[in-house]
């Protein structure tokens, strides 16, 4: 087993500050530091050092971290080849992650399909940005995120974890149930060019794919109402305050004044959903089997008909 004092450090190095770390490991920001001091002593090397009022990784904690990546994921492919070899070993704990949309459409008919199979088996599901389903990951308090590429940092292409693509979701067009394009199979963006559009606020991952997504037809489009939650948004367009993106993930209300339409394929701005795993964990059979049911809800998704 690896010292805890390892997983303390290498989650400080994805997550930048005492305080992130903390949260990450639920730990005592104080806590944190305690251990890193000890830690220090122990190997009798500096690994830490101060940066105004915070700490950075010094040039041999940075040393340490690339190295232990290497570690990680030998424990790791080691750790599943002894639960494979054991007639005793039984799946018992899942700890899944994602965004909000991904816990309703993904992650919570993953969990029932898993634990519906193996009753021994408990999964938790946690809610979360994709910085924090990162730090998470690397503070080995989750098995399996699901983060939007668009959203993701840096790290998420570093050594420490693996990233599968699930699928590439396209966004759709949410119109009043009256409006005059509502029974179409599919629209041009350029159709909507004189629409009031609801959409987040400047300077996010979602208002940069909405700005994107229209680039190409030379529109410049009519924001009016700036709104983040997916829900809000359905809720103005279904009274009649304008249209919306939705993603092909995100399941309208039952009871919704909203309508779905498809945007044609050429000119349909899409999210790339992956699931990122810490490398090496990836030889865990319980977690091949979690990717492989988050693959095939996901294709469910994209190969859905429009409500």
């Amino acid at each position: 087993m690896l010292d805890h004092r390892l997983v303390v450090l290498r989650t400080f190095a994805v997550a930048g500050t005492l305080g992130a770390t903390a949260d990450a490991l639920g730990y005592s920001p104080s806590a944190v530091s305690t251990q890193l001091r000890e830690y220090q002593r122990l190997l009798g090397v500096r690994l830490v050092e101060k940066d105004g009022r915070g700490l950075r990784l010094t040039p041999a904690g940075a040393a340490l971290v690339e190295r232990a990546d290497e570690l990680v994921a030998l424990w790791e492919g080691i750790h599943a080849e002894l639960r494979e070899r054991s007639a005793e070993a039984v799946p018992t704990l899942l700890r899944l992650g994602g965004f909000s949309t991904a816990t309703g459409s993904l992650l919570s008919p993953t969990a029932a399909d898993l634990k519906a199979k193996y009753s021994t088996l408990d999964v938790h599901i946690v809610e979360a940005d994709p910085q924090r389903c990162l730090e998470l990951l690397v503070a080995d308090r989750l098995d399996v995120a699901v983060v939007v590429a668009m959203q993701a940092t840096p790290q998420v292409n570093d050594q420490r974890l693996e990233q599968i693509t699930l699928v590439d979701d396209p966004l759709d067009v949410l119109l009043p149930r009256d409006h005059r394009l509502a029974g179409r199979d599919f629209i041009e963006l350029k159709e909507l060019a004189g629409e009031s559009w609801i959409t987040d606020r400047p300077g996010t991952p979602y208002r940069a794919l909405f700005v994107t997504g229209f680039t190409a037809t030379g529109v410049i489009p009519q924001v009016v109402h700036q709104v983040s939650d997916w829900g809000s948004q359905e809720a103005l367009v279904g009274h009649g305050l304008g249209v919306a993106f939705i993603p092909r993930l995100m399941r309208l209300s039952p009871d919704s004044d909203a309508v779905r339409v498809r945007l044609a394929p050429e000119s349909a701005p899409h999210r790339r959903i992956l699931a990122v795993l810490r490398r090496g964990t990836r030889s865990h059979a319980l977690f091949v089997e979690a990717l492989e049911t988050l693959q095939a809800k996901a294709a469910c998704y994209q190969d859905s008909a429009v409500e």
